[in-house]
């Protein structure tokens, strides 16, 4: 006889997996590198600078935010390059970054917007649409 804490653990197992299946991964995300930052400029993508630390509950916020509209087709050819805000502090001072959580979106060679903290989705929608 099946146990009623077997079904609850199946159905919670199952849960987790219908939801991993439908909302995309945020896989498009490369560590920086200053070599791939400069590749994508010199091709003229739009790029965002994401300051991460694995430690941070607002990082995480913007981590889920930001899979959902890179889930929408007008920001597939976005370059998103990840510093770990943590082991990369030379790159984090390069870009004038005080704290994680700070998003930098770049249209080629040009800073066109930045913002610090924001888990709003509509006002990152907005900083992302401003590198398109």
């Amino acid at each position: 006889m099946i146990s009623r804490r077997f079904v609850l653990a199946f159905c919670a197992i199952a849960a987790v997996a219908a939801f991993a299946a439908i909302v995309p991964a945020f896989a498009d995300v490369t560590p920086f590198t200053t070599q791939a930052f400069q590749d994508a400029q010199k091709a003229d993508k739009p790029i965002l600078v994401e300051i991460h630390a694995s430690w941070c509950p607002t990082c995480k916020a913007q981590k889920a935010i930001l899979s959902d509209l890179f889930s929408k087709p007008k920001f597939k050819d976005m370059v998103v390059l990840r510093v770990d805000f943590d082991s990369q502090k030379d790159i984090v001072n390069e870009f004038g970054a005080r704290i994680q959580a700070t998003l930098i979106v770049y249209k080629g060679s040009k800073e066109v917007g930045r913002s610090v903290g924001d888990t709003d989705p509509d006002s990152i929608a907005a900083l992302l649409e401003k590198a398109l």
